[in-house]
């Protein structure tokens, strides 16, 4: 072959990339995905301010800009059309060449088919099969432009060496002797992944990287290699000065191993030389793998860096030099698992058996932290990154004590955790178990969706002293209640514990507690639970405590009860006739931009500006507003330094793409119909379904109306016809297998985060498809403009209810969405029998325009209503009763 085949790309002015060029900088702030500036300017359509980031990476000296106009609610087509005609009409930003970066086909072609010069296509792959990877080649071929292919396949994404170089090898052989790609036209991109991360499989990660590069340049020819290289140092989100180390080590070693070029944020660069030399082999021994203890060293020293501090083992020696026990102690709650094996083993050397570490050297430790968190000196997330390291020095133990056939016991008492059948929630029930092990309780977790007889099975079988029970939805509450009756049935005695959103203590003396003659009790939240174990097991006092609790819990019930009876509740025809009674003569209906039924699919990071922290905090039992619980005199360290935690795990999940974000959601004709039902209709007019909606029983006020959903939609017989939404969003797909990796690593901390995180971008992402919907979609309110503290306090119009919660508390409501939307098909989110959603970090709901709908709480309903409701719905009497329970006046 010729040896001066160039890679030969051009704007206005040719850019030809010869061995002498050494690396092209790649810019990608025009890229909707990599900065929220550009997005916001192309979806408010501003692209002559748009231009004006393009020509800033110009002028700072990318020779090729990236373009990207992936977003759910962009039409991406247009915008990537638009922008490519503009930048041709700039002399300045058109001189460089454009990379068209989509994973929508459609869209690089629409840019394909406008842009001058020769261009660089981002990105094809086999991911998927060979055939479309060749159609799509072929088009590439036609239109003239070089390509990015991804080191991805039909089995995944490559992560090792073996397969980078096979997926490029067999990528290469079709490009080049099946579609007669032009070899200098090929650019492979190998994927560049974390290192550091603490993680066994990420340590050969970025050597990986640089061997297939190697390999690549040497038995490809002629084909080139590009990435992302703020990748390699996502570990250390936050701490700059080593993130910049890290991106000019890797460039370096990248370059000499054959990179030509790769997207890399010149101010996120160290000049290579410069890099203090203490630093830079700590880089090198990671990006290397050249030490098994490269990982911790060099989190140790990121940990004494931060800034300019230079006296890193000073730094460490301060608490070095303590005592064994305090050594341990001093680990236990600052959470440094680092240096726990080697104390832990110097502590085992010193003791008569290795059971005495864990019972003397470590407790002696975790009663520490027991009683900071008592007092209120330690917070939660302290707990669990204590618990974290608690574990690790355990599992080294573990062999020692077993070869030593100890039999000893090591724990106060072993207590069963499960989350009830048909609820698939269980943060908290994680959070309980952890700061129960940290206090020497036995942990026996049954996960979630757990059948009652599985709890009773395992708990007489391992003899556990404690069952406690979570649930976060309605009818795990019943399945508590069955629970109490099968304990009661085989005279089984053993504590009960309850806990989870929908229980309250009220509910645990009124309904599960007369079905249990043993001890029942409901724990409100994780710093309770260890004082609540102690008294059910303490042989001395337990029984006073029992009959303590009885009296207590039958005073609650018999008062509750009392008041119940007392207060006075309308009859349901009654309460219908107090209805809510608009004026929908004077009120037409906003007539929807858009009827049937849409999935979105967003990138997650978009979501960051519609996430509410409040929750997030009280996840962790830190309670206050965000962002002033931030400043707070008590919880505000720790809650800054959790904050912290989660934004540089949040980066994790966007940088490695961890979560995706699903939605489906839709708009049909409605009108209301037998008072408190919602007729649904298709765009031709045909009925599809019906939502059922409860009405409030309560006494009002004079003038006060029994509201229920269906008043906020036109009747029927007004002939107005009128509309109504639903939708289901997800981003919990991926969640529990990386919450179980970082179990697996006994990192609880980690593990909780990545689901409460996965929660709130749940939250977060109902919020912004409310948004698209209400402006966009719909249209009703085309001209709002609220920020994101409006948004939490809800000062849209219309309303997004969701089955379950308080103005429509029943969970039978879920199937019909389902069906209307047809969810699972759409975005993969089913139902459990118990109608929880699973993957658990899903919400669903609907969704009202009417602007004077408004949230209320149905309240309690008497007997009357739900046998109504039984008969609308076609179920029993005692079906209806599972479903609507708590809300049923006894």
């Amino acid at each position: 072959m010729p040896q001066n085949k160039y890679l030969r790309l051009s704007g206005l002015e040719p850019l030809i990339v010869t061995p002498e060029t050494n690396f092209v900088n790649i810019g990608e702030r025009t890229n909707v995905t990599g900065s929220r500036k550009f997005l916001r300017l192309i979806k408010e359509e501003r692209y002559e301010e748009a231009l004006e980031i393009a020509r800033t990476q110009v002028e700072g000296g990318a020779q090729i800009i990236d373009i990207n106009m992936d977003e759910g609610m962009l039409d991406g087509v247009y915008a990537m059309t638009v922008f490519l005609n503009l930048i041709a009409a700039e002399p300045d930003i058109a001189r460089v060449p454009v990379m068209i970066d989509s994973s929508k086909w459609e869209i690089i072609e629409a840019g394909l088919k406008v842009t001058q010069g020769k261009s660089v296509v981002n990105s094809i792959s086999l991911k998927e099969g060979k055939d479309n990877f060749i159609r799509q080649a072929k088009l590439i071929k036609r239109y003239g432009a070089a390509v990015i292919v991804m080191a991805f396949d039909e089995n995944g994404q490559a992560d090792t060496y073996e397969r980078r170089i096979e997926i490029c090898k067999r990528s290469y052989d079709v490009l080049v002797n099946e579609v007669g790609f032009a070899a200098e036209d090929i650019i492979f991109d190998p994927n560049i992944f974390p290192v550091a991360t603490g993680m066994e499989e990420h340590k050969r990660n970025a050597l990986d990287f640089f061997n297939a590069t190697k390999w690549i340049r040497e038995n490809l020819p002629h084909a080139h290699v590009s990435g992302g290289v703020s990748n390699v140092s996502f570990s250390f989100r936050g701490n700059d000065k080593v993130r910049e180390a890290m991106h000019s080590a890797f460039l370096y070693h990248a370059i000499q191993h054959g990179m030509t070029m790769g997207i890399v944020n010149p101010e996120m660069l160290e000049v290579y030389d410069e890099i203090p030399k203490d630093l830079l082999e700590r880089v090198e021994d990671v990006l290397l793998n050249r030490r098994e203890d490269a990982t911790e060293r060099l989190l140790d020293f990121a940990e004494n860096i931060k800034g300019d501090t230079k006296n890193t083992e000073k730094v460490v020696q301060e608490w070095r030099s303590g005592s064994v026990q305090e050594r341990i102690t001093h680990a236990l709650v600052k959470g440094i698992d680092e240096f726990i094996e080697k104390d832990v083993e110097e502590a085992r050397l010193s003791a008569a058996k290795p059971i005495e570490v864990i019972e003397i050297n470590l407790m002696t430790g975790m009663n520490v932290v027991g009683d900071l968190f008592g007092s209120g000196k330690m917070f939660l997330p302290q707990v669990v990154k204590s618990a974290r390291v608690m574990k690790k020095a355990v599992a080294y133990l573990l062999p020692f004590i077993e070869a030593s056939k100890n039999n000893v016991k090591s724990t106060n008492a072993k207590i069963l955790m499960a989350t009830v059948k048909g609820d698939v929630h269980d943060i908290g029930k994680n959070i309980v178990s952890v700061v129960l092990a940290c206090n020497n309780y036995e942990i026996i977790d049954l996960g979630v969706m757990v059948p009652p007889e599985k709890i009773i099975e395992a708990a007489v079988k391992e003899n556990v002293d404690i069952i406690g029970l979570s649930g976060l939805i309605t009818p795990s509450l019943d399945e508590m209640v069955y629970l109490a009756r099968e304990l009661e049935s085989r005279n089984i005695n053993i504590p009960v514990m309850i806990g989870g959103a929908t229980t309250s203590r009220a509910h645990t003396a009124v309904k599960i507690a007369p079905e249990y003659s043993h001890t029942v009790i409901h724990v409100n939240d994780a710093s309770r639970a260890v004082t609540v174990a102690g008294n059910l097991i303490n042989a001395a006092g337990k029984a006073e405590y029992a009959q303590t609790l009885r009296a207590e819990y039958d005073e609650l019930r018999e008062g509750y009860l009392s008041r119940a009876r007392d207060k006075h509740f309308l009859k349901i025809e009654d309460a219908r006739n107090n209805k809510l009674k608009l004026d929908w003569e004077n009120f037409e209906p906003v007539l929807p931009k858009f009827q049937g039924v849409k999935t979105i699919e967003v990138d997650p990071e978009i979501l960051i500006p519609y996430i509410d922290w409040t929750p997030f905090f009280r996840t962790w039992e830190l309670f206050g507003k965000y962002p002033a619980i931030l400043t707070d005199k008590i919880v505000g360290e720790e809650a800054t330094a959790l904050f912290k935690d989660a934004k540089q795990l949040l980066s994790q999940i966007f940088e490695e793409k961890r979560f995706t974000a699903r939605g489906v959601f839709g708009v049909f004709e409605a009108n209301q119909v037998n008072d408190d039902d919602i007729e649904i209709r298709d765009v031709k007019g045909n009925i599809v379904d019906k939502f059922l909606t409860l009405r409030q029983q309560s006494q009002k006020t004079k003038g006060a109306p029994n509201l229920a959903l269906a008043d906020f939609i036109a009747p029927k017989a007004s002939n107005k016809k009128d509309f109504i939404g639903a939708f289901c969003v997800t981003t919990g797909f991926g969640v529990e297998t990386w919450a179980a990796e970082f179990e697996k690593d006994l990192d609880d901390y980690n593990a909780i985060m990545v689901k409460a995180l996965a929660d709130r971008l749940a939250e977060a992402f109902a919020e912004y498809l409310h948004e698209k919907v209400r402006k966009e979609s719909w249209g009703y309110a085309s001209d709002e403009n609220l920020t994101n503290e409006e948004l939490i306090e809800e000062e849209y119009k219309g309303i997004r209810p969701a089955p379950g919660y308080p103005a429509c508390p029943d969970h039978l409501e879920k199937p019909t969405i389902w069906k209307i939307l047809d969810v699972e098909s759409h975005i993969g989110v089913k139902l459990t029998e118990n109608m929880a959603m699973w993957p658990a970090s899903s919400v669903s709901g609907y969704y009202f325009a009417n602007p004077q709908s408004k949230y209320f709480g149905l309240g309690k309903i008497k007997e009357d209503q739900v046998q109504d409701y039984a008969k609308r719905r076609g179920i029993s009497t005692a079906e209806a009763q599972k479903w609507l329970g708590p809300n049923i006046v006894d």
